[in-house]
């Protein structure tokens, strides 16, 4: 990072002015990211933002919950049609090896925000919805960049950062930290206090009542509000669109964190006509209720290119499509071993789709490695942000392989870390040897329960994980142990333990 220049006196000024801002003063949480803000503004050379607004891009983060590797039909999926994926894929660039930083959700999600491998946080596993762990405050991330650097940013959808609960609107000094705490000027979620949540999930109301438990902006979304009797999945993609008119006519570059629940259990069947188009003879209810799910998730983000269209706006707009972790139960995985909560290839290894127009060329593939910590460097890359050494960032910046500016990749090592969940989310037994931690380097990736190696795979001649090599390269083992055993004993911010008092 280049040295930032001293601050003249008359900063001080500039300085006071802001601090007095509303929405600066949700940034500026603490004394070590207003210096962040700094280096921000002067390392970047963005203080001239409203000259700066109609040059910069725009950026839609879409994620869906629980979708294979194969699913979408631009990744050979044949089960249900996606042909808004394939047009972004068509119009942008597939990577064939990008990997969710872990095989369940919570830990992905941090990955994303932070940049950083989930495990310094002590993120070992999903957060389940009675306990208080949540993402720390103190780290740096994503949305908070970019907000410092002028962009609107808001969050819709799954949350699952920590515990967005209505105690929040009665007393928020109790409560765990949110979006707004996490960067967001506006979010718009689902409660997820148990026992609540867990009603909707048994009874498979989660989606087709989804409008019925929403948080917007700390303050419970109430039944005379238009979204309250709407299908979750239509929720979360009409109010991205809404979103994109206000911030478009604002002539404001945007942030729009968009965490699909689809298609992750319960499965609902979607209304039609996507029920409909997804019928076919010899499938079962839950395959139905399945494609059903992902055609209308498909057909909202095709809603969201459009209202791009419309405005003049999708060539000055970078979007990027993947799942938090590999398939569940009825998503395909495709010729991929294991499924969610494993760390084998299906567990962790994601679809993934980066569209911005006359910024990556269109119909083009990569198949070099990406992975979830990448996507915080990539879009501030792509943004002229600076990323901070506070920030501790693990990725690196896919901007140049997406732009076809470099077609080669530096060799890094990649690392994984999940407490052992016995049982898979599929419909077979999760394999053997058990493993909590992985690591690759190049073609060879090594499985181990804690930092015992069980498992050594050449990935590239062995995709599907069948011929176990661990006796054979013992040296290669014994490095890639040491690897292992530095990260697993890193040191780790454990802030986000901290269980407040209701």
């Amino acid at each position: 990072m280049k040295a930032v220049p001293k601050c003249p006196k008359s900063m001080d000024v500039w300085f006071s002015l802001m601090q007095e801002s509303i929405e600066v003063n949700l940034i500026m949480r603490s004394k070590h990211f207003f210096a962040m803000f700094v280096v921000l503004m002067l390392g970047t050379g963005l203080g001239n933002l409203a000259a700066a607004s109609d040059t910069r891009p725009n950026f839609i983060f879409l994620l869906a919950d629980d979708l294979g590797y194969g699913d979408p039909a631009c990744f050979g999926g044949k089960a249900v049609a996606t042909p808004n994926l394939d047009r972004l894929a068509d119009d942008g660039m597939k990577w064939t090896q990008f990997y969710a930083a872990s095989a369940v959700c919570t830990p992905t999600r941090a990955s994303v925000h932070t940049g950083q491998y989930p495990l310094r946080f002590d993120i070992r596993q999903h957060f389940p919805g009675t306990n208080d762990k949540h993402l720390p405050t103190s780290t740096i991330t994503l949305p908070e960049l970019l907000q410092a650097a002028g962009y609107a940013t808001a969050h819709i959808g799954k949350w699952d950062q920590g515990r967005l609960i209505l105690a929040r609107t009665r007393d928020p000094a109790r409560a765990l930290p949110g979006p707004l705490q996490h960067g967001y000027d506006h979010y718009l979620c689902q409660r997820e206090e148990q026992p609540f949540r867990g009603n909707m999930l048994r009874n498979r109301t989660l989606y087709r009542k989804g409008g019925t438990c929403l948080l917007r902006n700390e303050k419970a979304v109430p039944p005379d509000d238009p979204y309250y009797p709407q299908h979750l999945t239509d929720i979360i993609g009409d109010e991205t669109v809404r979103l994109i008119g206000e911030y478009a006519a604002k002539k404001k570059p945007f942030f729009l964190n968009v965490w699909w629940n689809v298609p992750h259990t319960p499965y609902e069947p979607a209304p039609e006509p996507f029920w409909s188009q997804t019928a076919a003879e010899g499938i079962s209810e839950n395959q139905h209720r399945f494609r059903s799910m992902v055609a209308h998730m498909d057909h909202k983000i095709g809603q969201i290119v459009a209202k791009l269209d419309e405005l003049g706006i999708r060539d000055n707009t970078f979007i990027l499509f993947t799942s938090d972790n590999g398939g569940a139960y009825e998503a395909d995985i495709g010729p991929l071993k294991g499924g969610k909560t494993d760390l084998h290839e299906g567990g962790i290894r994601v679809p993934m789709i980066a569209s911005w127009p006359g910024k990556i060329s269109p119909g083009t593939t990569c198949n070099l490695v990406g992975h979830t910590n990448d996507i915080l460097p990539t879009f501030c890359a792509a943004a002229g942000v600076n990323v901070p050494p506070e920030a501790k960032v693990d990725g690196i910046s896919l901007l140049p392989l997406l732009t076809g500016k470099e077609t080669t990749q530096a060799p890094r090592t990649l690392f994984w870390q999940l407490d052992l969940y016995n049982p898979i989310q599929r419909h077979y037994p999760k394999p053997k040897p058990y493993a909590t931690a992985a690591v690759r380097r190049g073609p060879w990736k090594l499985l181990a329960k804690g930092d015992r190696p069980v498992e050594l795979f050449n990935i590239e001649e062995d995709l599907t994980e069948k011929t176990n090599l661990l006796k054979k390269k013992p040296r290669l083992v014994a490095e890639l142990q040491d690897e292992l055993r530095a990260f697993l004993a890193a040191p780790r911010d454990r802030s986000g333990q901290a269980t407040p008092t209701f």
